[in-house]
């Protein structure tokens, strides 16, 4: 995190009974961060949004936005807003009578409640359906309505929970982008919950990646994708192949790993920090294994071990996904790797049959080693 931080949760944790939901979680969030809450079902990602909006209250520890303890204060003092899953549009109402609903409770003058909710609808980009009912609207729209009627308000820090996944998959691609230039035009904290990584990485600054209450790693998107704290995170994020190995050779810019899965040992130019004989994980993203026929020489290993990080196979079956196509390989040991290609032109797409012989290789900074 750069600069100020706005949001902090210091030990908090909150039980249901005997269940824990949120286990002594320590988070900062700076002000004006696309900040995303991201893992699976149950995590406790929704759990810890509910706290900072005050639907909540944590069984330990303590909530401060902004220097102030809010941890006891209602969501209605607390200096944030929350756009729902459902949305929760009244469909009676005019679009510009949602967006001005809660200047209304507040009791905003009428003349500065107009201004604010024209300014609003100018920026979701809705100034010409002011006067529809909901039912006139598309997801998309009716899920910027949501987002303006919050936004009108002016909070400090805007929460989303499963901001998109009522919308269809293309018109959730386009909003993700939409969200992103609101949030930057406004400068306001977005602090959204998902379970979708797509939407994390495209729209975050920084994602906090739970499991089971806990949190497993808070970093950049692309830190969590190219250097996971954990296999738990190298798993959810993004696609791997994942093998067990032991630790050989370990120094400060390098780290060699043995393999029974894999007919040749791992070479790597990072360190690991642990003991030879060490049980470890290697991760290898299918984009970072490079695929060439049998026929062509066998391509060369690293210098310092020329045998590494070669392998040979036969392609069992091949996924054609527009951009890229998926290779399942099967090698010597019988375990299969996952191989990306980019489709570069448009004859691509054809690729390699199944039952083709391939040579597999990677260059030494592709793998990430985890202790086991």
């Amino acid at each position: 995190m750069t600069g100020k931080s706005l949001i902090r949760f210091e030990n908090v944790s909150k039980r249901f009974g005997s269940f824990i939901a949120v286990d002594d979680v320590s988070l900062d969030i700076g002000e004006g961060e696309f900040f995303t809450l991201l893992g699976p079902s149950g995590c406790g990602k929704t759990t810890l949004l509910r706290m900072l909006a005050g639907l909540e209250t944590p069984t330990e520890g303590r909530i401060l936005i902004d220097g102030v303890d809010v941890t006891d204060v209602p969501p209605n003092r607390r200096p944030v807003n929350m756009v729902f899953q459902s949305y929760a549009v009244f469909p009676h109402l005019s679009v510009a009578d949602n967006v001005a609903y809660g200047l209304k409770i507040d009791k905003v003058a009428k003349a500065e409640r107009d201004e604010r909710v024209a300014e609003a609808l100018r920026l979701v980009k809705l100034e010409d359906f002011a006067a529809r009912k909901p039912d006139q609207l598309s997801g998309g729209q009716r899920q910027r309505v949501a987002l303006a009627r919050a936004l009108v308000k002016r909070p400090r820090v805007l929460l989303l929970d499963e901001p998109l996944s009522a919308l269809d998959a293309k018109l959730r691609e386009a909003m993700r982008g939409e969200l992103a230039a609101i949030q930057d035009a406004v400068g306001v904290t977005f602090v959204m919950v998902t379970h979708d990584q797509d939407e994390a990485l495209a729209m975050a600054s920084r994602c906090a990646l739970m499991n089971r209450g806990q949190l497993q790693q808070v970093a950049a998107p692309g830190d969590l994708y190219e250097y996971p704290a954990n296999r738990f995170v190298a798993d959810f994020i993004g696609t791997i192949n994942m093998v067990e190995g032991t630790l050989g050779l370990d120094e400060p810019d390098q780290a060699a790993v043995t393999s029974e899965a894999l007919d040749c040992p791992v070479w790597v130019n990072h360190g690991v920090t642990g003991a030879p004989g060490t049980p470890v994980w290697v991760g290898i993203r299918p984009e970072k294994i490079a695929m060439t026929p049998i026929d062509q020489p066998r391509p060369a290993g690293p210098e310092e071990m020329p045998a590494a990080n070669v392998t040979q196979g036969v392609i069992v079956r091949s996924a054609y996904l527009g951009a890229s196509t998926l290779y399942e390989v099967e090698i010597a040991t019988g375990i299969v790797l996952k191989v990306a290609q980019a489709n570069g032109d448009r004859d691509a797409g054809q690729g390699l049959p199944a039952g083709s012989s391939v040579w597999l290789s990677w260059a030494p900074k592709a793998p990430v080693v985890l202790l086991g």
